[in-house]
């Protein structure tokens, strides 16, 4: 069921602002000891990822990462191995800790449902860490995980300059810019854009992969996607294995005839 912690201003300001892990699994763990559920979800986001682990070693089970399935209440489907193959897995723990993968669920409506919503009250403390600010960044263009267009680029871009023309090309086509681990360490982009498996999972309508050769990691993180659109002058590179379409061309070409044509 869902749950509505209902607490005071001042206990939230001073302990679970920032959503720090240390105060929202120990007000996880509150609520659990009181009611004792069966299952605790999570988005597969750093959000769960970061909070999930803690509850799972608090309660001596062991956590479910990723699932990708559901076949019943205690048997689940994940990717092992960057996705190269597939794990079903039953849990005997009392209490299933799961992180889900959202990119492999349709959407859930945004009304009905039979879950209820229970108040409770919560008196935990954290005096291990302290929320001190956020910083956002701003952009123009749509969320990157919730993207239905994605733009990335890998280490055929060369330097951080020639990324523009991904971004130029995204703000014609109203879609969110990615790009590979590869291009990330290069310190081309930030990581924040990173797609693949220790990056974002992203599952658009389209995706284009410019420059990118189609590593494992980065595969794991965009195969999903509905249809996808490679762009790399070595027509040998993986990543046209998983591809719908491919075009064997300098992306330096590519690239500024399609924003040409768009124009």
């Amino acid at each position: 069921s869902g749950i509505n912690a209902e607490y005071g201003k001042q206990w939230y300001q001073r302990r679970v602002r920032g959503q720090i892990a240390e105060a929202v699994s120990a007000v996880l763990l509150d609520v659990q000891a009181k009611n004792s559920y069966s299952h605790i979800f999570a988005n597969g986001t750093v959000f769960g990822k970061n909070i999930l682990p803690r509850i799972g070693a608090k309660l001596d089970v062991a956590p479910i990462s990723d699932i990708i399935d559901i076949k019943s209440d205690s048997t689940f489907v994940r990717t092992i191995y960057a996705g190269n193959a597939i794990q079903t897995i039953e849990s005997c723990d009392p209490v299933k800790v799961v992180t889900v993968r959202a990119t492999a669920f349709e959407a859930a409506a945004d009304e009905g449902g039979s879950a209820s919503t229970e108040a409770v009250d919560i008196a935990v403390d954290n005096e291990k860490s302290k929320w001190l600010e956020a910083k956002l960044s701003k952009s123009d263009r749509p969320e990157l995980a919730s993207a239905k267009v994605v733009i990335s680029g890998g280490r055929g871009l060369k330097n951080g300059e020639n990324f523009e023309m991904l971004y130029n090309l995204a703000d014609k086509m109203g879609a969110a810019v990615g790009a590979s681990r590869a291009a990330v360490d290069a310190g081309y982009v930030p990581s924040d854009l990173q797609v693949g498996q220790t990056g974002k999972m992203v599952a658009p309508d389209l995706y284009i992969a410019v420059g990118i050769s189609g590593a494992i990691q980065h595969l794991a993180g965009m195969k999903d996607s509905k249809t996808i659109v490679a762009i790399n002058k070595d027509g040998e590179a993986p990543i046209f294995q998983v591809s719908d379409y491919g075009l064997v061309d300098d992306l330096f070409k590519a690239v500024p005839e399609m924003i040409n044509s768009i124009e």
